[in-house]
C-alpha cells in the first residue's frame, strides 16, 4: 500500500506584486481557473483535480529546474493554445495528435506553452 493518493498543488513564487499580478491574470483570466482560497502572500486556484499556489513574496527568479512541464487534462486543446496566443503568450508545440508507442497504445491532443514565469505547460487531452 502506498502512501501517495495524487498531486495537490503546484507551487509558484512571484518576485513582487506586477509579476504576481500577471500570473494571476493568465491563470484565472486566460485558463479560466478559480480561486479556492487567498491569503496576505498566496492564493491557490483549483485546475479541476488539483491545485495551482501562486506566492507573492519570492526573492529571486529560479533557473528553470529538474521538472521539465505540468499537463493541464483538458476539454478542448486547440482553444486553450489559441486562448494563450491572443493573450500574447508563446505555444512552442502547436496542438497535435500522439500516439504513444506503449501497450496498449495511447493516443492523446496535446499543445505546450510558456507562462508568465517561464513554466512550460502541456494542454493534454486522451483520446
Amino acid at each position: 500500500m502506498g502512501f501517495i493518493k495524487g498531486i495537490h498543488h503546484v507551487s509558484m513564487k512571484c518576485c513582487g506584486k506586477d509579476e504576481y499580478e500577471k500570473v494571476l491574470h493568465f491563470y484565472r483570466n486566460v485558463l479560466g481557473l478559480t480561486e479556492i482560497r487567498s491569503w496576505d502572500t498566496g492564493i491557490m486556484l483549483d485546475s479541476g483535480n488539483g491545485l495551482i499556489e501562486i506566492f507573492t513574496d519570492g526573492e529571486e527568479r529560479l533557473a528553470k529546474g529538474v521538472i521539465r512541464h505540468f499537463a493541464f487534462a483538458v476539454t478542448d486543446v486547440d482553444a486553450c493554445a489559441k486562448a494563450v496566443k491572443e493573450a500574447g503568450y508563446q505555444v512552442f508545440i502547436e496542438p497535435r495528435d500522439i500516439e504513444m508507442a506503449s501497450k496498449p497504445v495511447f493516443q492523446a491532443r496535446i499543445a505546450f506553452c510558456v507562462g508568465p514565469l517561464g513554466e512550460e505547460i502541456e494542454f493534454f487531452k486522451e483520446r
